[in-house]
């Protein structure tokens, strides 16, 4: 009969085994949040010309 051994690791090696680890890679980096990854800013400039147009200037200028 053959008879196995397993090889079980304790809490204890496993924290012995990540220091090398560790000790090379170091800490993970700041988390960044979705909000700073995004840069907002008009598509196009602002023209003033197209914005000073009074839809309704027509009826004071010919129904006044």
């Amino acid at each position: 009969m053959t008879h196995r051994t397993q090889d079980r690791k304790t809490p204890g090696d496993t924290i012995d085994a990540a220091a090398p680890h560790h000790g090379r890679f170091g800490t993970l980096p700041e988390r960044i949040r979705p909000e700073d990854t995004i840069e907002t800013k008009p598509a196009t400039v602002p023209d003033p010309a197209r914005d000073a147009y009074n839809p309704d200037e027509w009826l004071i200028r010919y129904c006044g």
